[in-house]
């Protein structure tokens, strides 16, 4: 049963000004939303409709001292997930804040949803392919293009919902 706060991770790709799309059917379902955008996301965001739609401040850079700390998510869907996002969380590089988020939930037993948008080229490479074969190893569940091109905001939330069902614990 969904719950709780979802992180959804927006990164820098076309399908990233869409992404209200993935909030209002996440928050229909009973998710608090806090968007977190890769610093490269945040010129394809509409910025205050994400921050009104969510109630809450669009997350680009570790909180500075004496800030209040945001909620630990309960779960993350990072959507769209561009080629090198995907690469570097699987290799475990944390140069942004959305990739630290990412490094630790695996192992915090956090459910994660990836919602890659590259294209076939990227898409064919072979460390993508590695990438993605290591992030579903350690249970993420990584939804590959269906070719149609639009944004996969449904399957993203059925994922999530299949890792969270029964117990509301990383169940891969």
């Amino acid at each position: 049963m969904p719950g709780g706060t979802l992180y959804v991770i927006v990164c820098a790709a076309e399908a990233g000004g869409e992404v209200v799309g993935l909030i209002d059917r996440a928050q229909g379902a009973g998710w608090a939303v806090q968007v977190v955008a890769t610093p490269s996301a945040l010129d394809f965001l509409d910025i205050p409709a994400l921050e009104s739609s969510t109630g809450r401040p669009v997350r680009s850079r570790y909180r500075r001292p004496g800030e209040p700390k945001p909620p630990r998510p309960d779960a993350v869907i990072v959507a769209p997930a561009t080629f090198n996002t995907v690469n570097k969380f699987a290799l475990g590089i944390t140069d942004t804040y959305a990739l630290g988020l990412l490094a630790e939930a695996p192992g915090l037993g956090i459910p994660v949803v990836v919602v890659p948008f590259v294209n076939a080229a990227l898409a064919s490479r072979a460390p993508f392919r590695r990438a993605v074969d290591g992030l579903r190893a350690e249970g993420v569940r990584v939804l590959l293009d269906t070719g149609d091109g639009e944004p996969r905001w449904e399957a993203a939330l059925a994922a999530l919902a299949a890792l969270t069902e029964d117990t509301g614990r990383y169940a891969p």
